[in-house]
């Protein structure tokens, strides 16, 4: 018998939206591959557990994005369930989605990341930071480049906006150069993207999901060197974390500063504009295969007891 499978998506972060278009896209795929496949857009916590109860999949795909799919919650969630799901636990994921957590086990494993500080944005705007333009603003836990501002004088930064003065934002050097992208695939790291935004100054979430936003170059028109680094960068990180199954590492280079890390997503994407289904097609893995991978590697973790 083929193997059951609950598709989680949507959710309720700023992400939603990707998310329906991800676990539709997956749906789709394992379909095609001969699993019994449920689709369930998660709106709360108490339908969650019905549809669990009356299911009973062998494994959940989580496609959720942001908060509440990537942070941990939700694989804290079937952990204790005991439902094997997709992508990372527990500890990646937290330590993944908060950009300043990620970035001090950078430090600690030799991976070279930006100078930044992390403070609330009430704080940023009573105080401003000790980090000289040009900086980047953005929150500590929000993915997609959500909330994202490139400050290069005063103007840009009274730009700088959030509806919650107690959000955790990270404030770190801009880096220029070009923008790379490197995803690890069961801890191998294959080749690295380089994206070229077509208006923006950055890889930002319209230039993300619009078709003909971004340039894809695959692989990078970089030094062999950058590339070699940018691999061995991310698979280190997926490495120290604990990643399970796919991570896509994000990264800035140029010749002075070289690679610089910037952040890990340890749910990547799976649309028809993500990087990481194209990364898998360039070295022979299908859509199709990459969603069986993804289920076929699928875990819980116990629960620990004192």
């Amino acid at each position: 018998m083929s193997k059951k499978v609950l598709v989680l998506k949507g959710g309720f972060s700023a992400e939603r939206e990707v998310s329906l278009v991800t676990g539709e896209s997956v749906a789709k795929a394992l379909r095609h591959k001969g699993y019994d496949v449920i689709e369930h857009d998660l709106q709360n916590g108490f339908e969650l557990v019905r549809v669990l109860e009356k299911e009973k999949p062998d494994v959940v795909f989580n496609a959720l994005h942001g908060n509440f799919g990537e942070d941990g919650e939700i694989q804290g969630f079937l952990d204790i369930l005991q439902v094997p799901y997709t992508h990372s636990g527990v500890e990646a994921s937290l330590i993944g989605m908060d950009k300043f957590l990620a970035k001090e086990i950078c430090r600690q494993n030799g991976i070279k990341v930006a100078e930044g500080e992390k403070k609330t944005y009430a704080d940023y705007l009573q105080k401003g930071t000790t980090i000289l333009m040009p900086y980047v603003v953005k929150p500590v836990s929000d993915g997609s480049s959500v909330g994202v501002f490139i400050v290069k004088n005063k103007e840009d930064a009274d730009k700088v906006f959030y509806d919650n003065p107690s959000r955790e934002i990270l404030i770190e050097k801009f880096i220029d150069g070009k923008e790379l992208t490197c995803m690890v695939l069961e801890g191998e790291a294959y080749v690295v993207t380089e994206l070229r935004p077509q208006k923006e100054a950055f890889y930002n979430y319209e230039s993300k999901y619009t078709d003909g936003m971004t340039l894809h170059v695959l692989p990078a028109e970089i030094p062999d060197e950058a590339a070699e680094m940018c691999k061995k960068y991310a698979k280190k990180l997926h490495q120290v974390l604990g990643c399970n199954g796919v991570s896509r590492c994000d990264f800035r280079y140029n010749e002075k500063d070289g690679v610089v890390f910037l952040e890990i997503n340890t749910n990547p994407g799976l649309t028809s504009l993500s990087l990481v289904p194209e990364q898998a097609k360039y070295v022979g893995i299908s859509y199709e295969d990459l969603c069986a991978k993804l289920v076929e590697t699928a875990v819980c973790r116990p629960i620990k007891h004192d």
